[in-house]
């Protein structure tokens, strides 16, 4: 297994050990934590939009986000590694979120293209060649890739996105006691 693998399989757990290390640099204050809580609800709106229309391993999802971006759920993500930094108010702890998540995820948004490319072939690149990686374009693309696929709650429930809202209820909370700690 090489160095692209073990990222992709580890990526989660590797989180972990970083969360602990960039709470334990963080010097939150409520106006930080409450900046951390808007970013969060815009990333954690895009992540929820994206995974109402993702089937996993069944069809090239191109509607709604994905016609924006091909990594909504990651651009998500990004915006909630972004509302951590701030909250977090150290640079220590913004240096360590953004280069794990630069890493990690180019590694994991470059393999998984790779195995799109092998399940849907042309029209893969059909889509690639039109929608960006990730930051997104300003208007949705228009592809002749079949797909009718509209936002489901099933499908989000589905995919577990919801698992993402209480990991960042729960950053939001450690840094709320965080803060108090620090005032005691």
């Amino acid at each position: 297994m090489n160095v692209a693998q073990l990222l992709v399989r580890w990526r989660v757990r590797l989180g972990y050990p970083l969360a602990i290390l960039v709470l334990w640099v963080s010097r939150p204050v409520p106006l930080s934590i409450l900046s951390a809580a808007i970013l969060g609800a815009m990333g954690l709106f895009i992540r929820a939009r994206a995974a109402g229309y993702l089937h996993k391993q069944e069809v090239l999802t191109v509607t709604g986000p994905y016609a924006y971006t091909r990594n909504p759920l990651y651009l998500g993500s990004a915006i909630l590694v972004l509302g951590v930094a701030a909250a977090a108010r150290s640079w220590i702890a913004a240096a360590l979120l953004l280069g794990y998540f630069a890493i990690v995820y180019g590694v994991v948004m470059r393999r998984e293209e790779q195995e799109l490319r092998q399940h849907h072939g042309a029209a893969f690149d059909e889509y690639a060649r039109t929608v960006p990686l990730f930051l997104p374009r300003l208007t949705a693309a228009r592809l002749s890739v079949a797909s009718s696929s509209s936002f489901s709650f099933t499908q989000y429930k589905k995919n577990q996105e919801y698992r993402a809202a209480i990991g960042f209820l729960l950053v939001l909370i450690v840094l709320v006691v965080i803060w108090r700690f620090r005032l005691a």
